[in-house]
C-alpha cells in the first residue's frame, strides 16, 4: 500500500483491527480532582464537553468498530463507564478484580481475543485518559503500525517531539522497516527511560528519538507468545484466565488465578526487552499528543493559558490580578468564587471536600500529597 492509499484509509474502518482500551489508574497527580473512585478518565479536562475516556471511545471506534473495541477497568468503575459508553458491547468490559498494572490488562484482552478470534487478530492498545489533537493523522498512524504488526512486529507510535520533555520517556529509532503499508516505520533500537533537560535537547536536536506515549499495536497470539518468552507464568495465567471469560466459570477461575498474576507494566515485560532482540517498530506519530499527567501540562490544554490564568470549570467563579501562569480548578462549592493576586504560576484547585495550593514547578509532587494523606487514614480524599 503506498502512502496515497494509507492517506485515503484515514478515519476508516481498518479490517482485523480490534482496539483495547485500559483505563486503570488514580492519576494521584491531579488529586484533589482525580481520586480513586472518580479518576482522570472519567473527568472533561479540557471544555470539549466528552470525558477522556469518551474522547478516546470517538477516536478509535471509526477505526476498529463498536463491536471490536475492548475496554479493561476495576470492577468498581464499571456502572461509570457504561454510562459513559452506551455504544461499548456488554461482553466487551473486562473488569478486573484488582489492579496487577498495564501488562495483566492488557494481556487479558489479547488473551480474550486470541480466544474469541485466534492469534492472527491484531489488537491496539491506547489509554484511555491521553489529549490527541489530530485524529485524521492518528488514524493513519495506526493504519500504518496495523500493517506492520501483521508481519509479527511489536509495533509502538511514537510522538514527534515538540520540545525537550523531560516528563516522558523516549524511543530511540534505527532504520526503515521497509514493510508494506507502513512507509513511514522504523526499526526500534532501545526505550530510553526520561532523561534531563540537556539530554532531552540532545535527542530532540538528533532526530532519532520520539515520545514513548505506550501505544502498542501487535497480534494478539504475537503479544501472548512474547510474554511466554519473558515471563511464562503470568502468560499461562492470562490464557488460563480467558479460557474461562466467555463461560459460566469465569469468576471461579479469575479469583483463582488472577491474585497471582505478577504487577508489571507492558514497556517492561514486552517492549524494552523485545526492542533489545531487534522485534519492535516505531510508527511517528505527526499529531499532537498529552498524557495529561499533571496540573502543569494541563494548564497548557485550558482555556485562558494565553491570557495567565487557565480555568477548569466555571471562568466567571474565578479571578485573577497580577498573576501569570495561574491554573485554577473550582470551585468545587456552589457560589464560590477563586481570587489569585500577585502569585505567579500557582496552582489551586477546589472541590468540595478537598482544597490544593501549590505550584506548576511542584505539580508532579502532588502524588506524595496522596501518599501522606493515606498514610494517615484518610481514605475518604482517595
Amino acid at each position: 500500500m503506498t502512502t496515497s492509499d494509507a492517506s485515503h484509509r484515514r478515519g476508516r474502518r481498518i479490517e482485523g483491527f480490534a482496539a483495547v482500551v485500559p483505563a486503570g489508574g488514580a492519576g494521584t497527580r491531579l488529586w484533589p480532582l482525580s481520586r480513586a473512585g472518580a479518576p482522570k478518565f472519567l473527568h472533561d479536562l479540557t471544555g470539549s464537553g466528552r470525558s477522556l475516556l469518551q474522547a478516546t471511545w470517538d477516536r478509535l471506534e471509526p477505526l476498529a468498530g463498536a463491536e471490536r473495541v475492548l475496554l479493561v477497568t476495576g470492577r468498581s468503575h464499571a456502572a461509570a463507564v457504561r454510562a459513559a459508553l452506551p455504544g461499548l458491547p456488554p461482553e466487551n468490559l473486562l473488569l478486573e478484580p484488582s489492579a496487577r498494572d498495564s501488562m495483566a490488562a492488557i494481556g487479558l484482552a489479547a488473551a480474550v481475543l486470541e480466544r474469541r478470534e485466534g492469534p492472527q487478530a491484531v489488537l491496539g492498545s491506547f489509554a484511555a485518559d491521553h489529549v490527541i489533537d489530530d485524529d485524521e493523522a492518528f488514524g493513519e498512524a495506526v493504519a500504518q503500525a496495523v500493517a506492520a504488526a501483521r508481519t509479527g512486529e511489536v509495533v509502538t507510535i511514537g510522538i514527534t517531539p515538540s520540545g525537550p520533555a523531560t516528563g516522558f520517556g523516549y524511543i530511540r529509532s534505527a532504520g526503515p522497516l521497509a514493510v508494506e503499508g507502513a512507509p513511514d516505520a522504523l526499526r526500534v533500537a532501545e526505550f530510553v527511560e526520561k532523561p534531563d533537560a540537556a539530554t532531552a535537547a540532545a535527542y530532540v536536536a538528533g532526530g532519532q528519538h520520539r515520545w514513548n506515549a505506550g501505544m502498542f499495536v501487535v497480534g494478539a497470539g504475537r503479544l501472548l507468545d512474547h510474554l511466554h518468552g519473558q515471563l511464562p507464568a503470568l502468560a499461562e495465567g492470562l490464557r488460563e484466565v480467558a479460557a474461562a471469560w466467555d463461560s459460566p466459570r469465569r469468576e471461579e477461575v479469575t479469583a483463582a488465578v488472577w491474585p497471582g498474576l505478577v504487577k508489571i507494566a507492558i514497556d517492561h515485560a514486552i517492549a524494552e526487552p523485545v526492542a533489545a532482540a531487534g522485534g519492535v517498530a516505531v510508527v511517528p506519530g505527526s499529531f499532537g499528543w498529552d498524557d495529561v499527567g499533571d496540573w502543569d501540562s494541563l494548564a497548557t490544554l485550558l482555556p485562558g493559558a494565553s491570557s495567565g490564568v487557565a480555568v477548569l470549570g466555571e471562568e466567571a467563579g474565578v479571578l485573577g490580578l497580577a498573576a501569570t501562569g495561574v491554573v485554577v480548578a473550582g470551585s468545587g462549592v456552589p457560589g464560590r468564587t477563586v481570587s489569585v493576586l500577585g502569585v505567579p504560576d500557582v496552582v489551586v484547585v477546589d472541590t468540595p471536600d478537598a482544597l490544593l495550593v501549590t505550584t506548576r514547578e511542584h505539580a508532579q509532587s502532588v502524588k506524595g500529597l496522596v501518599g501522606a494523606w493515606r498514610e494517615r487514614g484518610r481514605e475518604d480524599l482517595l
